[in-house]
């Protein structure tokens, strides 16, 4: 059964761009998959684990060749549940709308939750990281509301996909669709931004 994972990183429901845009390649990718498996995973719905001390500590343990124990122990087995559910599936779908020229905080702390050893990479002394997430396909919906290409700097700058494209790769996801939805809102109409966007999302979801 071909697995379909949506990791959302917006809290905006259904005002958010970055969302319906992702509604629409779900609901192209349903129809011409039937029976396929879709899982809606909502950064913001509380149970996306932290990633603090007691993790750290726990994957510095395991850099170590050690098992972790006690607090690192419960940590590491949170960080694992959360890694297990993104390797489950077969394709991925982002849905990322720009915060402060990058990615939301939420989203950040899911990469460092599920970048662990031995689960989304490997490690060689000599030739540095492998990613283990072979044969995997993801599409990202990008959203921004004033940064966009060509405009000047005086409109902000891209960190955002710059920063999932980078983090895919290294994870080993080299099949990558990207949709762009990124209308100056203060000055234009986004209406024909947002019918192309659409259109490629239900164009994706329909051959992905």
């Amino acid at each position: 059964m071909t697995r379909l994972l949506h990791v959302s990183a917006s809290p905006r429901g259904a005002a958010s761009e970055s969302l319906a845009i992702a509604r629409t390649f779900v609901e192209a990718f349903a129809a011409t998959h039937p029976d396929a498996e879709i899982d809606q995973f909502d950064l913001w719905d509380g149970t996306l684990p932290e990633f603090g001390p007691a993790a750290a500590a726990a994957k510095m343990a395991v850099f170590a060749g050690e098992t972790p124990t006690g607090e690192g122990a419960a940590a590491w087995a949170a960080a694992r549940a959360t890694f297990e559910r993104l390797d489950a599936a077969d394709h991925y779908l982002f849905s990322v709308p720009m915060w402060n020229a990058g990615v939301p905080y939420i989203l950040k702390q899911f990469v460092d939750v599920v970048s662990q050893p031995g689960m989304l990479f490997g490690f060689d002394p000599e030739r540095g990281y492998t990613g283990l997430l072979q044969g995997k396909r993801a599409v990202v919906v990008y959203t921004s509301a004033v940064y966009g290409p060509g405009r000047s700097p005086a409109f902000g700058s891209d960190f955002q996909a710059p920063y999932l494209r980078d983090w895919l790769a290294w994870a080993g996801v080299e099949d990558v669709e990207e949709i762009a939805f990124r209308p100056n809102l203060v000055t234009a109409d986004a209406r024909a931004g947002r019918e192309a966007a659409h259109a490629r999302a239900r164009d994706l979801g329909k051959t992905f």
